[in-house]
């Protein structure tokens, strides 16, 4: 499994081939554009986020590998980067995804749902800054994404 922090969806497009796909794995979890939506490189469209998203999405299923896409965190705003309300944003594109999932018969982790609050931000007890998950919020994750992981490879 990879992360890379700080990352891009233009930049792990282009590493898809080499991380993903030539790894031959049976199945790929996709969470990418959490760093455009915060538009630290600058803003990035969601039509551009969906685009590298299904680009992934599409590449995967050519070789024969399954897909899980993920729904993108809840988030009410950015510590470091004050008034962007990316919560209907956020809302928006795990809509679009929801969709897209359906439509191609992937499976969809709902990431949003298990802590999302009031104010579609993250629950306090399962996030260190309103955008990163603390350990209870890892732990969350671990769980949704084990239940997926079984139920996708089995």
């Amino acid at each position: 499994m990879y992360l890379m922090t700080g990352q891009i969806s233009p930049q792990l497009l282009i590493r898809f081939r080499q991380d993903v796909i030539d790894l031959k794995p049976a199945a790929v979890i996709i969470l990418a554009g959490s760093n455009d939506i915060s538009a630290n490189h600058g803003h990035v469209t969601n039509q551009t986020i969906m685009d590298n998203v299904k680009s992934m999405a599409e590449l995967a299923r050519k070789h024969h590998i399954k897909v899980i896409l993920c729904a993108y965190l809840p988030i009410f705003d950015y510590p470091w980067r004050r008034g962007l309300q990316p919560a209907n944003l956020i809302i928006a594109l795990n809509k679009e995804i929801k969709a897209y999932t359906e439509a191609n018969h992937f499976k969809y982790l709902d990431y949003f749902t298990p802590f999302a609050d009031e104010r579609n931000g993250q629950k306090a007890e399962l996030t260190s800054d309103g955008v990163h998950p603390n350990a209870k919020g890892y732990a969350v994750m671990a769980a949704v994404t084990n239940e997926m992981i079984r139920k996708t490879l089995h």
